[in-house]
């Protein structure tokens, strides 16, 4: 009777004791259950004959439920049936007149739109890779960012015409085919498509043409500007894209769930989670052409949104919108993005509601990512055992004046204590591999850290300073390298100084992003040096920055120096 008693006694005091001294602990084990059920889902797929990979499960999902709506765009509907027989019309469209075959990288330059989705659905069919391009970049940039892919071939929104034109001679010249979403283009070297894909039979793709694929196939170029230099095409194969799926599910959204895209679909936020990620978990796509506060919950009230992604800059725009009586008067339960500052954060769940906030941290290239799943303010992720026992990682001790990790008598890295804080390191393995970026072996070569922990080890270099707190707790802190953030997009600070030193009035220009009350990341300032005898010429050095940068890369402002 003792020995009852006292066991029923510990079972009353057990929740108190783990909520007094493990407060974490029930959210670390249900955390547990999701990471585990990702690597098993992994695993049985890539293990399945035939090959599986994204695509297969879109066919699987549109089998599944044909009229489910897909995306909702601008008060049309698209049901995954409606995706899945355009999309074998842009296929065929795409194959009879572009002589494309398997392999082949083609080059999307358009905005946020069904046809986006469809034709990468589309290319998926072919067997080829999609270059996702940023739709700002203009002139050199997008000559530059289209030689990386290797693409021989591009499709252009309609509204990007003229952009494409100012290149098109170049173009031209490598033989590259160029198509514009029209029904008619009376440009030489340029050819519709909308009247192409309208006559072509919506019939299902033989599984032939793209036969040849395997898990390390690349299935999609995402552009990063990384910590230093030009745009790069981060490659993400077909395994990692397969893996990448599992984001949305692996954080509690499900098929009855409808998700807010407003992000860049050129971007990994847009496109893997959003995009790929809807596809594994079957929920419906409310598709924006951008983020627009004044009608963000709008939007959400009218489609009964129930999932939300944001970057930081997106929660503080909202928070700065007028306040309204009917704020928390909508069905968004979960938000997940990243970048997000503590006091926005709170802000953001004072103003709007118990909104779970699920923060992460990833980058397009790497190999390690952490998700903030118990809520914790301020927080990117939260130290695991089984975690780290998979992706080896640490945080090691960096010299941010001499931009190198610090060594010991040894040459090997040394490992920071907790609270302090350190650069990003993951162990490349085949569990988490690095690719790199396309055509780039130089660049590739930068972000692989070798002899950190002992000789012959290669690591990933994040280029990310991070903090882990004595609860285990990790923080974002800072990026190395000459990059800065600013609208949420990358800035290189080496292209931005290139392009300004490309005028006749300036010799030397440093490039640097300073900090703006009241606004997220970094805004571009350069110090300049002028020729001899040259004074500086606002206007032309305005329209030259326009017409080369896209416009989150313009220095907003110029510093005249004598000496930099």
């Amino acid at each position: 009777m003792y020995i009852l008693s006292a066991l029923l006694a510990t079972v009353a005091v057990l929740p108190l004791v783990l909520k007094l001294f493990f407060p974490y602990f029930w959210k670390d084990c249900l955390y547990l259950v999701d990471l585990i059920s990702v690597l098993v889902t992994f695993a049985k797929r890539r293990r399945r004959k035939p090959l599986f990979f994204v695509l297969d499960r879109f066919l699987e999902q549109t089998t599944a439920h044909p009229d489910r709506p897909f995306i909702v765009f601008e008060n049309k509907v698209f049901t995954y049936r409606d995706a899945d027989q355009q999309s074998n019309k842009v296929a065929r469209a795409i194959h009879t007149h572009a002589n494309l075959k398997e392999g082949d990288a083609v080059v999307l330059y358009m905005g946020n739109e069904p046809a986006f989705i469809f034709t990468w659905l589309a290319l998926a069919k072919l067997g080829c890779p999609a270059a996702l391009l940023n739709h700002n970049v203009r002139s050199k940039s997008l000559l530059h960012c289209f030689s990386c892919s290797g693409a021989k071939v591009l499709i252009a929104a309609a509204e990007l015409k003229d952009a494409v034109e100012d290149v098109l001679p170049s173009l031209r010249e490598q033989g590259v085919t160029v198509f514009i979403m029209t029904r008619m283009c009376n440009t030489p070297g340029m050819d519709s498509l909308d009247d192409k894909t309208e006559e072509a039979s919506d019939e299902p793709i033989s599984p032939a043409l793209r036969s040849g694929r395997t898990l390390q196939s690349p299935a999609v170029y995402i552009y990063t500007s990384g910590t230093t230099g030009m745009p790069k095409a981060a490659v993400v194969n077909q395994d990692r894209l397969l893996a990448a799926m599992a984001v949305l599910a692996s954080n509690g959204v499900s098929p009855g769930d409808v998700i807010y895209l407003n992000l860049p679909l050129y971007h990994t936020a847009g496109f893997v989670i959003g995009f790929i990620g809807s596809i594994e978990t079957g929920s419906t796509i409310i598709l924006r052409r951008k983020f627009s506060a004044s009608q963000f919950w709008d939007d959400c009230r009218k489609h009964s949104v129930t999932v939300i992604q944001y970057i930081g800059e997106v929660m503080r725009y909202l928070c700065n919108t007028p306040k309204r009586e009917n704020d928390k008067d909508h069905k968004v339960r979960l938000a997940i993005g990243n970048g997000l500052r503590a006091d926005i954060w709170k802000e953001f769940l004072t103003r709007f509601g118990n909104i779970e906030i699920r923060e992460f941290y990833a980058s397009t290239e790497g190999n390690i990512g952490f998700v903030n799943y118990t809520g914790k303010i301020g927080a990117v992720g939260r130290v695991n055992f089984l975690h780290r026992k998979v992706f080896h990682y640490a945080l090691i001790k960096y010299d941010t004046e001499r931009d190198e990790p610090v060594r010991d008598s040894r040459g090997l890295c040394i490992e920071v204590p907790k609270g302090e804080t350190g650069l990003l390191v993951a162990r490349i393995t085949k569990v988490a591999p690095f690719i790199g970026y396309a055509r780039n072996a130089q660049q590739t070569e930068k972000k692989i850290l070798r002899d950190v922990f002992q000789k012959g080890d290669l690591y990933f270099n994040s280029g990310d300073l991070l903090r882990i707190d004595q609860e285990n707790f990790i923080y974002f802190q800072d990026r190395v390298g000459d990059t800065f953030r600013w609208k949420g997009e990358n800035v290189a600070t080496t292209e931005v100084s290139d392009i300004l030193t490309m005028m006749d009035c300036i010799e030397e220009a440093n490039v640097y992003g300073v900090h703006v009350p009241g606004h997220e990341g970094r805004i571009g300032m350069a110090a300049v040096k002028l020729k001899e005898g040259k004074e500086f010429d606002c206007t032309n050095t305005y329209s030259h920055v326009a017409s080369y940068l896209p416009s989150y890369a313009w220095p907003r402002f110029i510093r005249i120096q004598v000496n930099l």
